[in-house]
């Protein structure tokens, strides 16, 4: 006899072993009448775009705690909300942020669209973000399909078309089993399962509720289920940052273009990133350049950043940015790499100077 997975199996499975997150709603609390919250189910879909539940939990606690409804996000600075969005990384999706909760604040008294045709009207959510706020929020019969759902599909229905090719495939199968009934607790319960019982590595086969259907599991090819088409290697790119320390402690920093890599955020100056960056400091001064490099990863390309710094008197001009009392930032409100850039500035003020700058001293 052949078993078809269903999804009474997956939700009677949740009931039980859902997992308890600051955005959510449980299955109990739920089926006694207790609402999700449109704004937080957004949230959190935006912040964990990309990012894992362990990252997202202290800044969607911080977020709520700051700005409770969505009409608080969209009165909000920029500058706060891209401060506490630092070192979560995909910085667009900060600035989406504030273009949505302004668009829903201004144009639909503050409440979010049911339908994710009307949800995809908004700036920054996409088709997934839309069937997942559909159905976690509103109960809509919606195909929700992130990275955990796709390796559950692939391995219940044995799919073996490498990604992203398989997409469509895989989007067709978790679409025949999305249920009419509590369709926001079926999404979750598969995210869930992917989560923590159909794992990437050593996956739990002998306790999943789908186990009798998994055709991967009787073909013997879960473990190497999902398939992914080999990746290109990512390019070098290398660049400058400058940290000018004033004689009276502040800092020069400057707030980065709205658009590109690290948008709208507070960082050093510095070159553009390409494989050879023009060494061109925002003021004159006794530039010294230290032996370490900040280095960081973005989607397309690794970067390797040169740190030069210098103590300047009082008074001095930049050409770039502005000097701002240590006082009146925060370095946790620097992106990753400019915290990085900072840590090892830090170091460097704190010690003996580094080598004075020269153009043979990039390798």
């Amino acid at each position: 006899m052949r078993y078809r997975a269903d999804a009474d199996d997956l939700l009677r499975w949740y009931d039980s072993h859902a997992r308890a997150l600051p955005w959510r709603v449980g299955p109990d609390a739920r089926a006694a009448g207790t609402r999700p919250d449109p704004y937080r189910v957004w949230l959190s879909e935006v912040m964990l775009q990309q990012t894992t539940v362990a990252a997202v939990r202290s800044y969607f606690e911080r977020f709520t705690t700051l700005w409770p409804t969505v009409g608080d996000l969209a009165a909000a600075p920029d500058a706060d909300v891209m401060g506490e969005w630092a070192g979560l990384g995909y910085y667009a999706r900060a600035r989406n942020l504030l273009k949505c909760a302004r668009v829903v604040a201004s144009e639909h008294d503050g409440v979010f669209p049911q339908s994710r045709e009307g949800l995809m009207r908004l700036p920054g959510i996409g088709p997934y973000t839309a069937a997942a706020i559909a159905a976690i929020a509103f109960d809509r019969p919606e195909t929700v399909v992130d990275g955990n759902v796709e390796r559950v599909m692939a391995r219940l229905f044995d799919i073996h078309t490498p990604l992203p090719a398989a997409k469509p495939e895989l989007t067709r199968a978790a679409a025949g089993l999305t249920p009419d009934d509590r369709p926001g607790d079926y999404a979750q319960a598969v995210m869930d399962l992917g989560a923590t019982i159909c794992t990437p590595r050593a996956p739990a086969c002998g306790i999943c509720p789908w186990m009798q259907a998994c055709e991967a599991r009787a073909a013997g090819t879960a473990a190497d289920l999902p398939r992914k088409a080999p990746k290109k290697a990512k390019p070098v790119r290398l660049g400058y940052a400058y940290v000018a320390r004033r004689s009276d402690g502040a800092y020069l920093l400057e707030d980065r273009p709205a658009h590109g890599l690290l948008g709208g955020m507070l960082g050093w100056p510095g070159s553009a990133w390409d494989d050879d960056p023009d060494h061109a400091p925002p003021l004159q001064a006794d530039w010294q350049m230290i032996d370490a490099e900040a280095r960081h990863t973005f989607t397309h390309f690794h970067l390797r950043l040169r740190v030069l710094v210098a103590e300047v008197p009082t008074g001095s001009t930049p050409a770039t940015g502005a000097f701002r009392a240590r006082d009146d930032f925060r370095p946790a409100h620097l992106p990753t790499l400019m915290r990085k850039v900072f840590d090892l500035a830090q170091g460097a003020f704190e010690t003996a100077p580094a080598s004075e700058y020269s153009p043979e001293d990039r390798s």
